[in-house]
């Protein structure tokens, strides 16, 4: 089975005050998020509209007041089912269980054998992105 990561999806960024956090990401990046729900802000930023999600803390799957909060790099993959099993069969621990997040995106993420965390998730607007590219 081949598993093909195929480009970065979005980067979750997790803070306690996520008003604060918002705010202070719109400002460094010169725009205002795209999308809002409670508890979470996405920005599209630079040449490939690449996505930030500023979230609250509250839904990190792990506790962020005692080591930093760090980041989750959600790789798309076509597969999402087949890649975790293909991660864990490789070693890595499950550490976020597939997640619904509305409008087509779905969401993972595992451990790798060295503590690192590898996101991965299918993401529509990758697609469109990629198809927009190829189309160009």
């Amino acid at each position: 089975m081949t598993t093909t990561f195929r480009g970065f999806a979005t980067l979750s960024f997790f803070a306690a005050d996520h008003d604060a956090a918002k705010r202070w990401y719109a400002e460094l990046f010169g725009v205002e998020p795209y999308f809002e729900r409670p508890g979470y802000a996405e920005f599209r930023i630079g040449d490939h509209q690449d996505e930030i999600g500023i979230v609250d803390s509250r839904y990190a799957p792990h506790d962020t007041t005692t080591a930093p909060a760090g980041a989750f790099m959600y790789w798309h993959v076509d597969d999402l089912e087949g890649t975790l099993r293909r991660l864990t069969s490789m070693g890595a621990t499950p550490l976020q269980p597939v997640t619904e997040r509305g409008h087509g995106f779905v969401t993972a993420a595992v451990t790798d054998p060295f503590g690192n965390v590898v996101g991965v998730m299918h993401n529509p607007h990758y697609l469109e992105v990629v198809a927009g590219i190829a189309g160009a």
